[in-house]
């Protein structure tokens, strides 16, 4: 009796200590994606901001000589950054995967003989999927791909932000510019592997859960840059991107349509109108993503040949094999990953 007693306690505290831990990584990992969201959202600013304040400070001189860095190191990120292994393995990372989840699908081997451009879709809001597959090693990228080094290139702008440029670079992001890119496929050997969220700002204005769809139709300069640099294709589309926050989305021709289309014009993003879940619950709102599952699943590569000045028309030939097999990849995977059949993935 006693024995079976003590069992019993003994399974209950069991019991107790497995969901104290399971509450404590539940709560690792909202820590890990709200550092990530308020990163995105706040640090460049934030950090310029302190800086001109401790200028005016009686450490000035640290504020200073981080300045003098700067301007010595101002073109880094155009020559392919600083990337950190250290960095990019962060237990954080495995915990923001977790708390979606976060998985990236193989689905042909890469050759490291090879440069690459990949075309990540849709953008979503934030590109979740984008940093955490391939800013990070938390699914396991260089072992799914070895010999292959991805960068995720993002605007050039947020390179003109102390603290947050050097932050971007430790996880191999490097800006969306042609010079950073031409360094990279022409300067920096084989291997590389450049993904571009095609879509873009444009993209992100339409992205709601429930909508598969991209902006694609007119954007070929990606094409130009894999046909001038003999670097092949690969259609890469994430499930599940598009379902993590809501979005208010303003008509075309609205005054909310119109600012956001300037904003884009002019600085390069446009400020979406968006909403997740709150911190402490997830039936308020707030800035924490959804909990959705993301999947990020790389298609096979389209060979593409080097073509130092491509016509307009061989361009054109590679964009539409380049959104046929993107279309092709997303039916092929669509019900493996919670969408029925007969959905249909728009391209505009």
């Amino acid at each position: 009796l006693l024995l079976g007693t003590g069992s019993n306690i003994l399974s209950a505290l069991q019991d107790l200590f497995w969901l104290s831990k399971s509450k404590v990584e539940k709560q690792l990992q909202i820590i890990s994606v709200l550092q990530w969201v308020l990163t995105f959202l706040v640090m460049g600013i934030a950090c310029t901001l302190i800086l001109m304040y401790i200028l005016c400070t009686d450490c000035w001189a640290i504020a200073a000589l981080y300045l003098a860095w700067l301007v010595f190191d101002w073109n880094t990120p155009k020559k392919g950054g600083r990337r950190s292994q250290w960095v990019r393995n962060w237990a954080i990372w495995r915990y923001f995967r977790d708390y979606f989840p976060i998985r990236l699908v193989k689905t042909h081997n890469l050759l490291t003989t090879r440069n690459y451009i990949f075309g990540y879709h849709p953008h979503g809001i934030m590109g979740l999927g984008a940093f955490c597959n391939f800013s990070t090693e938390a699914t396991g990228v260089s072992q799914k791909f070895p010999g292959i080094r991805p960068y995720l290139a993002t605007l050039a702008g947020n390179f003109r932000m102390p603290i947050l440029r050097d932050y971007l670079m430790s996880g191999g992001i490097c800006p969306v510019n042609r010079d950073s890119i031409d360094y990279i496929l022409s300067k920096n050997g084989s291997g590389n592997a450049i993904i571009i969220v095609v879509g873009g700002a444009a993209e992100s204005l339409n992205c709601t859960p429930g909508k598969n769809s991209v902006t694609l139709k007119n954007r070929k300069g990606f094409v130009k840059l894999a046909l001038r640099h003999g670097a092949d294709l690969v259609p890469v589309y994430s499930f599940g991107e598009n379902e993590v926050y809501k979005q208010v989305i303003f008509e075309e021709g609205s005054w909310g349509r119109w600012v956001q289309k300037k904003f884009q014009k002019h600085i390069g993003f446009a400020p979406c109108i968006f909403h997740g879940r709150g911190l402490f619950s997830s039936n308020t709102w707030g800035l924490l993503p959804y909990s959705k599952p993301i999947t990020t699943v790389v298609g096979e590569p389209i060979t593409i040949p080097k073509i130092d000045n491509p016509s307009q028309k061989e361009v054109d030939f590679y964009h539409s094999m380049y959104v046929d097999s993107l279309i092709k990849l997303f039916d092929k995977y669509k019900s493996k990953f919670g969408l029925p059949e007969s959905e249909v993935l728009e391209v505009n």
